[in-house]
């Protein structure tokens, strides 16, 4: 699955989210709840990372916990990025050329 598809299967995956929201609360979730609903998973992985390291103990299967949990961070961020509209994709693309430009210069002995 490309990014692009990634992303429009993200905001399809949103819109049912949208409409159960809309039946129990009745209105969708605030940018800033969608924010703190990422951050909440995304602290998770770090306490995944450690049950990984076996420094913290949880229950049930680490690594499908840590697959579940990334694929949430990486919905969360494509969501995200459709209400604040930044193109998720084209942004991750651009900015890896200019962070592997920059690590290419760097690895050749030369200044960015």
């Amino acid at each position: 699955m490309s990014l692009e598809e990634a992303d429009a299967r993200a905001l399809q995956v949103r819109a049912l989210y949208e409409q159960l929201e809309n039946r129990l609360l009745g209105r969708t979730w605030t940018l800033p709840e969608l924010a703190l609903g990422f951050t909440n998973d995304a602290a998770y992985v770090g306490r995944l990372v450690l049950a990984a390291e076996r420094t913290w103990d949880i229950d049930g299967d680490v690594d499908a916990e840590l697959r579940h949990k990334l694929a949430e961070c990486l919905w969360w961020v494509f969501v995200l990025g459709d209400r604040l509209g930044v193109d998720v994709p084209a942004a991750y693309e651009s900015t890896m050329d200019k962070i592997g430009g920059g690590l290419e210069r760097a690895v050749r002995g030369k200044s960015s």
